[in-house]
């Protein structure tokens, strides 16, 4: 669930008041946010932390100190003179050895890289504009950031950033990971924040865990562990979905490819691609070995067909709209609908073809998202998905972007935390069509299936961007990473 910085000082004291110490929490903090660099940076380079006085600073130092042991090479710059420290970052300072305590800006030019940098200068309980000494540090590290490509680690929140609002102060530091710890702060998830807070990363710690509600939920391995389908050994073909998937058109030809490549990556056990009769050469000759492909003069032939799940739009064209919407209304299972089939829908009457049983997942991108509600209002996104979910009971939206909501009637909307801007490319979303669509055809309800293919989809991304620039990820690498993604849910 989601808490304001008041709830999570609140939850903080009743952990005191039950034994719990600020310095062991301090300790897990770190050694977690440690852990979150990690993952994105398994060869060691070099550390800049930025330290506040607060114990946001103690934080960042425990990590450090981790990190070093790993082999990286840590700087530090203070926001004000040592003895400004609070007794717990100071003695994590007192006790840090070979520390480079810098008195100028970093010199890049100089360091082994990767470069990180985390920014202990604020914590949640700091609001309004950062005072001078402050805003010069969250300067320096954007500069760093934009000039030379230093990673962004924020501990908790980005300093300058509203914890409840989202609302960011002037100068306010641009993380690429927010490694919130405990709980998530409201603030993290506004559409405003987007920008500041980057990838959300969360680290629990037993005992500060919040009262379970209705609120949105983060997307975690956690979360995720006990959705992904556990198989008998015994388990056969058969068992793991006969998927059927409409895609590909003159044209558009690799988002049939992306979307069975991503069917198949996420354990469906039969992948069928449905192609028109024209197509059908074009198509066989591109294909996976493992997908079979079946020419139909009519989509509407898919609603005679044995499936246990359907994958419904990539690259399908406009030409036999009617066709396609016949099998979205019609088809007796689950189906994934995305791309041109969600313009089709957006064309007509929309509930006439979301009132179907077993129910539909609807996968937009926000120009998407707006054909299809069409009201012209603008709302928050995770607002947007929920009243979506209201007026189409049973149905679930995915609806795309940087950070991705899921929602449907009754569950609380989940809000993935993977991915980065490298996967603002074409053919992202036919793999997730592709993804969802394996997972819905293995007995997973959709709004499960849209969360594992969300999550999965973003972390594959990740892993692929660990031996290449962001910039370089393509579909196909995620495809090829979905296999390393679902593992760590294993």
């Amino acid at each position: 669930m989601l808490v304001t910085c008041r709830q999570m000082q609140e939850i903080e004291q009743r952990a005191f008041e039950l034994g719990a110490s600020a310095g062991d929490l301090m300790e897990k903090a770190g050694c977690g946010i440690a852990g979150e660099v990690r993952r994105f940076f398994p060869v060691p380079g070099t550390l800049v932390i930025h330290l506040g006085s607060g114990n946001n600073a103690g934080d960042a130092l425990v990590a450090a100190r981790e990190l070093q042991r790993l082999g990286w090479r840590v700087l530090a710059r203070l926001s004000g003179p040592v003895d400004n420290l609070k007794p717990l970052p100071r003695a994590h300072l007192d006790a840090f050895r070979d520390l480079h305590l810098l008195r100028s800006p970093v010199n890049a030019a100089e360091l082994p890289r990767p470069i990180v940098q985390m920014d202990g200068l604020l914590g949640i309980g700091a609001v309004g504009p950062m005072r001078e000494e402050v805003g010069a540090l969250a300067a320096e590290m954007n500069t760093l950031r934009r000039e030379q490509h230093a990673f962004t680690v924020a501990m908790d929140i980005p300093s300058g950033l509203n914890g409840d609002t989202g609302e960011a102060a002037p100068g306010a530091v641009e993380a690429d990971i927010t490694a919130t710890v405990a709980c998530v702060k409201a603030g993290l998830v506004a559409d405003s924040a987007t920008s500041w807070v980057g990838r959300i990363a969360l680290v629990p710690l037993a005992g500060l865990g919040a009262a379970e509600d209705e609120g949105p939920m983060l997307l975690t391995p956690e979360l995720l562990r006990s959705w992904l389908p556990r198989r008998g050994f015994e388990f056969h073909k058969g068992q793991a979905g006969r998927v059927g998937i409409l895609a590909g058109s003159r044209g558009f030809l690799g988002a049939a490819v992306l979307a069975c490549s991503g069917a198949l990556r996420a354990g469906a056990g039969l992948v069928t691609l449905l192609v028109k009769e024209d197509v059908y050469p074009l198509m066989a000759a591109r294909l996976p070995p493992e997908v079979m492909v079946k020419p139909v003069r009519d989509y509407r032939e898919a609603l005679e067909m044995n499936w246990d799940a359907l994958g419904i739009g990539p690259g399908l064209g406009f030409e036999a709209a009617d066709e396609v919407l016949n099998v979205i209304q019609y088809a007796a299972v689950p189906a994934v609908v995305d791309a041109d089939a969600i313009t089709m829908i957006a064309r007509t009457e929309v509930p006439v073809f979301l009132t179907s049983t077993p129910p539909r997942l609807l996968t937009p991108h926000p120009g998407e998202m707006a054909r299809l509600v069409g009201d012209g209002e603008c709302h928050p996104r995770i607002t947007q998905a929920e009243m979506w979910a209201m007026a189409h009971p049973g149905n679930v939206l995915l609806l795309k972007g940087a950070r991705t909501v899921i929602a449907t009637e009754g569950p609380p909307p989940l809000i993935n935390s993977t991915g980065h801007p490298g996967m603002a490319t074409g053919g992202m979303g036919d793999v997730l069509t592709g993804v969802c669509a394996a997972f819905a055809g293995q007995g997973l309800d959709l709004y499960r299936s849209a969360g594992l293919g969300a999550w999965s989809c973003g972390r594959a991304a990740e892993l692929a961007a660990l031996s290449q620039s962001q910039l370089c990820v393509l579909p196909s690498d995620v495809v090829n990473h979905l296999g390393a993604a679902l593992k760590e849910l294993e």
